[in-house]
């Protein structure tokens, strides 16, 4: 466990992630279970489209927070639902500060653009922001079981690109209303209370805000990878991007690492291409901890088998 920090688990915000198939799932839902049955009340996130956290926990999920067992909760986010919500919560807005005459056109484009490209990654870094929100007051640890990597490092640059891309609105929208003020000032027409297009873009603005700040000093990635080639470069390019962003980066999981059982020819030649990757590993990852997990005999079916692999992740940093 890390030292000096509160329950001994470092950050509060913990993601897994790596290329597809390498074992994110499993190694998220173990440490969230580690994490709970330290007595840290924690919710697991997915925020992969093709969700397996309900799976490997054995239990049905949904968008909401379920209790899964003493201490932790998980949630499959479903960025389809949230899109359609999150159209419904512009359509609510728009009634608020659009003239009835024009309301009709908008809520038009509105519609059209529930299917538009950009909109799902919208909504689910709506939800992403909340949900980051209720930690430490509503859940002491959260863990974010991630799309494969191309996805999930988008997600993680959306809080920089929109908190410039709602600056630029906020300006836009104040040199709007500083000349609706003039025109109504120098028509003799009493000034209006507030502005709620700008107060909408400021608490976006807010929010964004508050969430880069959270994924730099208060999160931690882990990123997960196998002892085959792709994984490796894939790591590799990761681990730079990541880095340039000023991304936490804690140890690096080398899951499924093939025991030594020396039988047969083509274990044999597994194994040595194995022996050859894992060195590649540790002399191309030197700047970082790694934590070799071994390969089971069987696959993970069982809250007792993320039990046992949760007890080799206690000394994650």
């Amino acid at each position: 466990m890390t030292e000096g920090s509160p329950g001994g688990f470092g950050r509060r915000l913990a993601f897994f992630g790596g290329k597809g198939g390498v074992g994110k799932t499993t190694l998220a839902a173990a440490y969230a279970m580690l994490l709970a049955s330290c007595k840290e009340k924690t919710l697991l996130v997915s925020t992969d489209p093709a969700h397996s956290t309900g799976d490997i926990l054995g239990t049905r999920l949904s968008g909401r927070p379920e209790k899964v067992e003493e201490n932790l909760f998980a949630v499959e986010i479903d960025a389809s639902a949230d899109a359609a919500r999150y159209i419904e919560g512009v359509k609510e807005d728009s009634k608020k500060s659009v003239s009835p005459e024009v309301l009709p056109t908008v809520e038009k484009h509105l519609d059209l653009a529930r299917t538009s490209p950009g909109t799902e990654e919208a909504a689910l870094f709506e939800r992403f922001v909340d949900l980051i929100a209720l930690c430490p007051e509503e859940y002491d640890r959260i863990v974010f079981d991630t799309a494969p990597t191309g996805h999930t490092l988008r997600l993680l640059a959306l809080p920089a690109l929109l908190s410039a891309w709602v600056e630029g609105m906020v300006r836009q929208r104040e040199k709007v209303a500083g000349m609706e003020r003039m025109l109504k000032n120098l028509a003799g027409r009493d000034e209006p209370a507030g502005d709620p297009v700008l107060e909408r873009l400021r608490r976006k603005r807010d929010r964004f805000h508050h969430a880069r700040h959270r994924l730099m000093d208060d999160a931690t990635f882990y990123l997960v990878l196998i002892p085959e080639r792709l994984p490796i470069e894939e790591t590799a390019r990761t681990i730079e991007t990541l880095s340039t962003g000023g991304v936490h980066l804690g140890t690096l999981l080398v899951n499924r690492v093939l025991p030594e059982i020396n039988e047969g020819e083509f274990m044999r030649s597994r194994l040595a291409q194995q022996s050859e990757y894992l060195g590649e590993i540790k002399r191309r990852f030197a700047a970082h901890r790694t934590l070799e997990i071994h390969q089971g005999a069987r696959d993970i079916t069982s809250r007792d088998q993320l039990r046992d692999i949760a007890a080799r992740l206690g000394p994650l940093a």
